[in-house]
Parts: C-alpha cells; sequence; structure tokens
C-alpha cells in the first residue's frame, strides 16, 4: 500500500549534507517526492511503499550525516500526489526562522589527503573544504544557509567546482564554501608596512620560511586574525609580549598533531579526545619540564593551553614548520579580534613584521573557545568556535522571545524561544568603543540571522555595565520590558538549566571575583537557594573594604592589607611574618588604614576570588597581577594531594568568617604548598559543612567568573567552573568528601 508523507526536520541539518543524503536514501528504496531546506530546517515530501516509508524514516535516524544533530522531526500524512521522481529543490526562504546554524568545523580527513595529493586539483589549496568541514557561523550572512547568504557569493565557481556542487553524489554538492584555485579566495603576504610581498602558493611558501626564521605574523583565520610566531625561541615570544603589552597572560600553542602535543604535555585520554574532538578547542593541560617551548609561553605556570589545526591553511603552516607555534588572538588589549583586512593593518601592524591575508571576508567574528577537563567533563573557560551558535535546550519553554545581553566582563548574548536558547560566541570585556561595537554588531547579527523581534529584554542589574545601560535604551526604543537579574543568580539558573532542573530549589553555590549585589555592595562568596522564581541568599563570606575600589582588583596587596585590618586593626604586628606588610612603608599602612576605616573608595566585597588574592600576597606569591585570576592559576601549581587537613573556620547568622582561616594561615609555619593545600581543603570543607543544612535539596556548584581562576583538578569540582548537581551528603572520609557518587579525596 502507497502512502504519502510530509516531514519536517528541524536540527543542525542545514550544510551538512543532509539533502544529498536523503535524496540517495530515497532512490535507494525506491521513493519519490521532493526535499528543500526552509527557514525551519528541512522540508521533506515522500510516497511510496508501505514497507519503503518505515526503512526510510529508520534510516534517516541512524544514518544521517555525522555533523547533523536531530532536534524534532514531525510527520504528517497526506493525500497520494503521483511524484514521478525524488527531487532536491531550492531552499525556501519563508516563516519563523529557528534552524540550527553549524559552527565552523575543523578540515576533514578527506580534504586534507586531497590538499597532500600532488594530483589533485586542489594541491595546497588553502582553503579546501566540503560538505562534512569547513566555514559555516563565521560567513553566514542570513538564513537559509545558502552560497547566496554567505560570504562566499562573490567568487563564482568555475564548471569543475559548479558541476560537483550540483551532483547529489558528490562530497561537495551544496558545500557553500566550495573553491578551488581557479575560483576562490587566496592568500597573500604583505610585510607590517602594507607592501604586498607575494600572494597564493608563493606568499604560503614566503609565510612558512618567515615564521621559520623567527618573525611574528598576523594570519587571518576563519573567524579572525591570530598573532603566530615560534614558541620553541624566547626572542620572538618575548618580543610579541612586549609589542602587545601583554606581559604575563598565557599564550596558546598550535601543535602539528597529538603526538607533538604528548611530547610537551601530560595529557589523559580524556584530554586526548577532547582536543582531538570536531570542536577543536583549545585544552588547558599540564605541561611536560625540560621540553624546548620558551618560559614566556606561559610564566609561573604548570599549564598551557593546546589545540590543533583547524583550518587547511595551519595545516600545511604546521605540517611544514614541524615546530609548535603561537597562536594568540589578534587584538590590541579589552578590544575583540580582528577579523577584516583593513582593520589589520591598522591596528595589527605594531605588532607583526608580516600581515597574512586571504579575500574570504569573515561575517561573524568567532575566538577560539578554550575548555578544562574536569573529572572526565567538559569545562568551558570560554565557549565559542566550534561551539556557537549551537543551541541548548531548556527544561522549559520560555512564554515570551528573549534578548539576553548579558554583564561586562566576558560578555556573551542570546536569544531565546520556546525551548532553545542560543548563545552568542565570546564577545569579551565591555572595555573599549571597539568591544562595545562588537558587542552590538553580535546582537544585531543574532536578530537578523533569525529575523527575531525580542519581547523581553534580560541584563545584569549593575547599573553602570554597557550591557545593562544598552538594554535599558533598547528596552524603551523597542517598548518591550527589560528585566534585571541579579549576577550570581543568573550563574544559578544557568546551573539548574544546564542540568534540566525543573520544578524544584537547590543549594547554589556561586563563588567568583565580582558581581553587583541588590544590597549594592559587591558579592563572590554566595549560597542561594534558587528556582525560577526567585533565590534566598542564605550564606555569604564576611563582607571587608576593598581599599581603593577596582585598583584593589589588580594589587593583591591591598585585598591582604584589608583583611589583615580586619584581623588585627591597626594594631598590626610589624614582625608578624607577613609577605604583604613588606610591600608597604609605616606611612603607607596609616593612609591605608585610615581609608579603610572610613571605606573611602573602598566598596564592601563578599568575593571568593578576592581572598584568593589575599592568600596569595600575605603568601608572597603576588602583590599585583597583569590579568584576571593571575593569582589563583599560580596557586593552583602548589596543590598537594598528600596534605588532607584544613585550617579552622566560623559560620554564624549565615555569614562565613574568614579571619580564622587567615590567622591559622598566618601562624602556619609549613611550606607554601602545604599551607595552599590547606587552604583549598578548607574551602572544600565550608561548602560541605553548609550543605549538611540543606539535607532535603539538591546541592548546585557553579564556578561563575571563577573560570579564569582555577584552583585544582579535584577541587575545582566543588569551588570551581564545572557545573554539578550532589543528591546525597556524607559525611568527610579520609580527607576527602564524598558527594553522591563523586568522591573528592584530592588526589
Amino acid at each position: 500500500m502507497k502512502r504519502h508523507f510530509k516531514i519536517r526536520i528541524s536540527g543542525a541539518v542545514q550544510g551538512v549534507g543532509f539533502r544529498p543524503f536523503v535524496y540517495n536514501l530515497a532512490v535507494k528504496y525506491d521513493l519519490k517526492g521532493y526535499v528543500t531546506n526552509d527557514n525551519q530546517g528541512v522540508l521533506i515530501e515522500i510516497e511510496g511503499e508501505e514497507d519503503s516509508l518505515n526503512k526510510f524514516l529508520v534510516s534517516l535516524n541512524t544514518e544521517k550525516p555525522p555533523l547533523s544533530h536531530i532536534f524534532s522531526m514531525e510527520i504528517d500524512e497526506l493525500k497520494l500526489r503521483g511524484f514521478t521522481e525524488f527531487k532536491i529543490l531550492k531552499s525556501k526562504n519563508s516563516g519563523n526562522k529557528d534552524v540550527f546554524i553549524l559552527p565552523d568545523i575543523f578540515t576533514c580527513e578527506q580534504c586534507i589527503n586531497e590538499m597532500l595529493d600532488q594530483n589533485n586539483r586542489r594541491y595546497r589549496y588553502p582553503f579546501i573544504n566540503c560538505t562534512n568541514c569547513g566555514p559555516r557561523f563565521s560567513i553566514i550572512e542570513k538564513l537559509p544557509y545558502d552560497r547566496k547568504n554567505t560570504t562566499m557569493r562573490k567568487f563564482k565557481m568555475c564548471k569543475l567546482c559548479e558541476a560537483e556542487y550540483k551532483d547529489p553524489n558528490n562530497r561537495r554538492f551544496h558545500a557553500q564554501p566550495n573553491a578551488c584555485p581557479v575560483c576562490g579566495p587566496y592568500v597573500q603576504l604583505y610585510s607590517s608596512n602594507g607592501t604586498l610581498i607575494s600572494e597564493k602558493e608563493q606568499g604560503l611558501k614566503d609565510c612558512i620560511e618567515i615564521l621559520s626564521e623567527g618573525k611574528i605574523i598576523a594570519i587571518k583565520g576563519i573567524g579572525g586574525f591570530h598573532l603566530t610566531c615560534l614558541s620553541v625561541l624566547d626572542e620572538p615570544v618575548k618580543l610579541l609580549r612586549e609589542r602587545k603589552h601583554r606581559k604575563e597572560k598565557p599564550f596558546a600553542v598550535m601543535f602539528n598533531n597529538i603526538e607533538q602535543i604528548e611530547c610537551y604535555t601530560e595529557i589523559s585520554e580524556f584530554e586526548k579526545s577532547v582536543i582531538l574532538s570536531p570542536e577543536r578547542p583549545i585544552v588547558i593541560v599540564k605541561k611536560r619540564e625540560n621540553t624546548d617551548l620558551s618560559n614566556y609561553v606561559s610564566p609561573d605556570l604548570n599549564r598551557i593551553g593546546v589545540f590543533l589545526p583547524y583550518t587547511p591553511l595551519h595545516f600545511l603552516l604546521l605540517n611544514s614548520i614541524k615546530k609548535p607555534l603561537i597562536m594568540t588572538s589578534g587584538n590590541m588589549s579589552d578590544e575583540p579580534i580582528v577579523k577584516d583586512n583593513d582593520k589589520a593593518f591598522e591596528k595589527l601592524s605594531k605588532f607583526t613584521d608580516y600581515i597574512l591575508v586571504h579575500n574570504r571576508d569573515i561575517r561573524n567574528r568567532v575566538d577560539d573557545s578554550v575548555v578544562r577537563v574536569i573529572n572526565k567533563r567538559v569545562s568551558f573557560v570560554r565557549r565559542s568556535r566550534g561551539y556557537a551558535p549551537l543551541p541548548i535546550k531548556l527544561p522549559f519553554y520560555l512564554k515570551n522571545k528573549v534578548l539576553s545581553v548579558g554583564c561586562h566582563l566576558k560578555n556573551t548574548v542570546g536569544i531565546g524561544f520556546d525551548d532553545k536558547g542560543f548563545l552568542s560566541q565570546h564577545i569579551g570585556d565591555l572595555e573599549t568603543l571597539e568591544a562595545t561595537e562588537n558587542f552590538e554588531d553580535t546582537i544585531k547579527s543574532l536578530l537578523d540571522i533569525y529575523s527575531f523581534d525580542p519581547e523581553v529584554v534580560i541584563s545584569d542589574m549593575h547599573p553602570n555595565y554597557y550591557s545593562t545601560k544598552w538594554a535599558e535604551k533598547y528596552s524603551k526604543e523597542k517598548g518591550i520590558k527589560h528585566v534585571k537579574i541579579q549576577h550570581h543568580y543568573a550563574h544559578a539558573l544557568s546551573l539548574m538549566a544546564e542540568n534540566n532542573i525543573k520544578d524544584e530549589k537547590i543549594l547554589s553555590v556561586v563563588w567568583d571575583g565580582t558581581g553587583y549585589g541588590t544590597d549594592g555592595n559587591i558579592w563572590g562568596g554566595e549560597f542561594l537557594i534558587t528556582d525560577y522564581e526567585s533565590f534566598e541568599r542564605v550564606y555569604h563570606f564576611k563582607y571587608f573594604p576593598l581599599i581603593g575600589g577596582e585598583k584593589a582588583v589588580k594589587e593583591p596587596k591591598r585585598i591582604a592589607l584589608s583583611i589583615i585590618f580586619e584581623m588585627y586593626g591597626r594594631n598590626i604586628n610589624i614582625n608578624k611574618n607577613i609577605e604583604t606588610l613588606k610591600h608597604f612603608s609605616d606611612s603607607e599602612l596609616e593612609k591605608y588604614h585610615h581609608i579603610w576605616k572610613k571605606k573611602i573608595n573602598s566598596p564592601l566585597t563578599s568575593s571568593a576570588g578576592r581572598l584568593f588574592d589575599g592568600v596569595a600576597s600575605i603568601l608572597g606569591i603576588r602583590q599585583t597581577i597583569t590579568y584576571e585570576g593571575q593569582s589563583g592559576m599560580i596557586m593552583e601549581n602548589f596543590y598537594r594531594s598528600d596534605v588532607k587537613d584544613h585550617y579552622s573556620f566560623s559560620i554564624n547568622g549565615g555569614i562565613i568568617d574568614f579571619r580564622p582561616i587567615f590567622f591559622d594561615l598566618i601562624d602556619d609555619r609549613s611550606e607554601v604548598d602545604v599551607k595552599i593545600s590547606r587552604f583549598f581543603n578548607t574551602l572544600a570543607q565550608i561548602v560541605y559543612k553548609i550543605s549538611e543544612d540543606f539535607q532535603d535539596i539538591k546541592l548546585g556548584l557553579t564556578g561563575g567568573v571563577f573560570q579564569n581562576k582555577p584552583l585544582t583538578e579535584k577541587i575545582i569540582n566543588l569551588i570551581g567552573e564545572e557545573k554539578i548537581l550532589i543528591q546525597k551528603k556524607v559525611p568527610p572520609n579520609d580527607g576527602g568528601i564524598s558527594l553522591g557518587q563523586l568522591v573528592f579525596k584530592f588526589e
């Protein structure tokens, strides 16, 4: 018996070879009809024998292209139409836009093999791609995902490329960035003053030679420019730091292959799998000692961010040079990554000796993603290339179309409708005019791609954040509601959504550096009872003043001094072995005590992140920092798994008094690594102790901004960046904490 089905498929089903897959499947089962793309995903009308249709439906799910992801499939039965063949129809541009846009995808093995084949017409072509790989999000301007709606529209395909593009049996059927050396993009090498040196294959060869000589080059990639040099020579890495005014913040390093990474680092099998994953993120791993890697790559840290080539251009460079390369974002401090050629000459020429550009425009700038592996789970430091803008499924349905504009630091924006949240790529800190322009452009791009008209705009509640002010203005212009969310409550809500919490309360532990509190103070060491309607702040660290306000964030010695004043008042015993006091004169101590006592430009904070800064200063690790989270990252180096005990602490009336911790720390005559380990263990004990008061609800732990202030791989599960939920709590045993199925023995 013949039947006629209309099948609506939503998800990541455009730009992944889904239509040719459907076409060949229909031919295989002798079915007739058509398949097309539209703004909702893929639409199929198909008819034939019932048994063949059933096999077809099963195969849609079991044999689908590897990069595709089916979010939903709706099937309706219609009257027979008498189709005589199966066709792939042109894309339709109608209806609401809720199709998934794929991230940019690393170069597949088949394309790499073709690129290295001297007999292939794409031999050494740095823009080779197919349906299974290549740029996606970085080049799209609007939906549906067709060549005319991307920055590839200016490249007219040659006859051979066009034949591939139109052949349903070809790997490049409707591969929108399809191109070759005859008709596609190409590279050009310039000196930093804008003089053309060479182009195409010769430009690539010259670039390789120049890098091998130890020069610094700005290289245009898939989502923006990288600043690149050899990572095994001190001189270029040091020079890059001087030119970029990036004193100590670690650089990411790109390696030729996984075997080379294993020579320079100590990686687990799980870390290896993440490094090799299709997203190709930067993965923070432990460095090996005594390699030829420059000490200037990640000063004072025993970890390094590593990743593999993910574009043909990267692969050709690494395959020829053989040595790992610094690949850091091409931007000035606090500005977005440069994506346009003219801006590269304007902004990056002062950093580099040469600039390698190409003529494929980047519509959406996309930084590299950065992750850590914690307890065999991927924890995001920066979610961008490879992941954005794929949606996150929500455990509830939104009543309105929502635009969320994020906070001030590490900004990301997003839109939400139905049960899906679409997060943008990493935007960064909104500290400069260029950064705020990028923030606005990213919002515009996201709204344009989806033809999205928000009904509600959400922001952080901090009154002085640029994102908050922008949301206020936007809501008034559009006549829509503006909702302000407390910073740490927002962290808790994301924790709940990610862990599929629906109609229940949890105890959320949210520790970070800074967040505007409902009382006007700076929060950051919070225990919140939360659901989707509201939150209750049940515990927090004792407030103390930030001497000098924002300046204290960059000077841990000010944090430590405030803590010392909290402990001893002005009657400080100068003979005490406190490293912090060696960095202040008597007159400075008198002045700062007056400022502390009167709270002059010294806002109150409960931040756990600032406590780490205080410990770093008292122990002589850092008195000033040059990038966010530096003191905590360095402290992580010292953690010892064999240290099982902890310092004393006090909890009264919902306030966690940190002073007993610091009294013990200062009186402790052990080595620095033991002190730091005891401090970490103490924080874990605080979490356990408070969780005892809430046996009837789940415990949620999130790190918030702590993702850039990592601690140790074990303790971070409790107070760091991984977002987990614990359902049962049992007492500590043998220096560890057993929470449900997760056991932390700090080893």
